[in-house]
């Protein structure tokens, strides 16, 4: 039984267009140009790992050499299309740029071109991993591209695009493949462990869509291991343990900590995950927050929480496995750039209680001409400059209660001072008392 078995990512590969699930988009555009007649001579499919790049190229080819004449509905039972299905068609030729990358493989596919067909309506070329190709060979092969025989369709797949020169990609039809999303694989996992009496509760099928990180076929291979690992059944536990990882609650817990910049609780929580996989975690903070950030209204959180985003991306794919040090370190890091506080604000800000304390000791208050005139004194394109920065500093001496006897004139019961000034409160402690320090104000 060992030397038959098939893994699950091969036996569920997709047959039909109608099985390949998250990429609706170049589906269709695959079916309207099969179905009018429509059909370009190369293809370039982009995206990551396990989205269905050669499954498509595949599906094209069947569909393209289907029995009577090109169909989206071809059965992959008959011939030719089952022997493409399998690989073993003379007439599509599957080629991997890793290992053929050289001008000679090139030029000997170039005069291949020419012969025609011996089975087949079409023959099609497949290059997956195209940018491993020397730029030798790149050049050998523009002018076929550019104008291949009737006969030739080329279909090209690349999970690194921007090595791809543009020669080549401007002589193909582009087609981006998206990671597919947790819920989407969720449920054809779920799907293919009915079919398979796999018993795996949702939570476990939930967390193997988080690791497979918008890939189907990693997806159905963390399956496949789980079902020895489980004997046939799979739990949250399990999934968690067998690749290092935390549950949903905790990823919550961290992320918790973050917010409220709580460093102890950090350092418990990296001690306890000393045996996981710290990228992985980050990988897993790092959706939790993406998720977040679409219900978030509040200009300052979403500014907040796009910082917490901006720290964890950069650092996460560069920390080992089981750095204790460094993932306490980006968790720290990201904390102090969500304490951090837009300039503009800050400037906003110390304009509001300019104005708030001149009306409140000076029965005129700045005219609109007069407030305008100082925003534009003081504010330049990289901040104060020192001279002016005194000036204001004196003026806001100048205009205080203790500098004159004057009694402060009350905000009127229409508007408070919280609306006049902005929301100060928004600024750290220390920050709100060097800023009281600074202006003399007390209140």
């Amino acid at each position: 039984m060992g030397e038959n078995y098939q893994v699950i990512a091969r036996r569920w590969r997709p047959k039909r267009f109608s099985e390949l699930v998250g990429q609706e988009s170049i589906v269709q555009t695959l079916e309207n140009a099969i179905r009018f007649n429509r059909i370009a001579h190369a293809f370039l499919f982009i995206g990551p790992r396990g989205t269905g790049k050669t499954s498509t190229a595949r599906l094209l080819a069947m569909a393209l050499n289907a029995p009577e004449q090109p169909s989206i509905d071809a059965n992959p039972n008959t011939e030719p299309c089952q022997s493409i299905f399998e690989g073993h068609c003379m007439d599509v030729i599957e080629i991997d740029g890793a290992s053929n990358n050289s001008v000679e493989q090139v030029r000997n596919l170039r005069e291949e071109c020419q012969y025609v067909p011996t089975g087949c309506r079409f023959k099609i070329y497949i290059l997956d991993e195209v940018h491993m190709l020397s730029q030798s060979a790149f050049n050998a092969l523009l002018k076929t591209l550019e104008e291949p025989p009737e006969h030739v369709k080329f279909i090209f797949a690349t999970t690194e695009a921007y090595k791809v020169p543009q020669t080549i990609a401007s002589r193909c039809q582009r087609f981006e493949f998206k990671p597919i999303s947790e819920e989407i694989i969720t449920k054809k996992i779920q799907q293919i462990a009915q079919a398979e009496n796999i018993q795996a509760d949702l939570p476990a099928l939930q967390a193997i869509a988080r690791t497979a990180d918008g890939g189907m076929r990693d997806a159905q291979s963390i399956l496949d291991q789980l079902t020895s690992f489980g004997n046939n059944r799979i739990t949250e536990a399990d999934v968690v343990k067998a690749y290092g990882l935390v549950s949903a609650e905790e990823i919550e817990e961290i992320l918790a900590c973050v917010e409220r910049a709580d460093y102890q609780k950090i350092t418990e929580l990296a001690e306890r995950f000393r045996y996981c996989n710290f990228s992985g975690i980050l990988s897993s903070t790092t959706k939790a927050l993406q998720k977040k950030l679409t219900h978030l209204e509040n200009p300052i959180e979403i500014a907040k929480t796009l910082r917490l985003l901006d720290i964890i991306i950069a650092n996460k794919d560069f920390i080992p496995g089981n750095d204790l040090i460094m993932f306490q370190l980006i968790l720290f890091r990201a904390i102090e750039a969500s304490e951090q506080r837009n300039i503009d604000r800050v400037i906003e800000l110390l304009q509001n209680l300019q104005t708030h304390s001149a009306q409140n000791c000076d029965d005129t208050p700045l005219s609109h001409q007069e407030d305008t005139a100082i925003r534009k004194k003081n504010i330049k394109k990289h901040g104060y400059a020192r001279d002016e920065f005194m000036e204001t500093k004196e003026e806001f001496t100048r205009h205080s209660p203790e500098s004159t006897n004057a009694e402060p004139q009350m905000p009127s019961k229409k508007t408070s001072p919280s609306q006049e000034i902005g929301d100060l409160s928004q600024l750290p402690q220390d920050t709100q008392e060097k800023l009281k320090n600074l202006f003399n104000i007390e209140k």
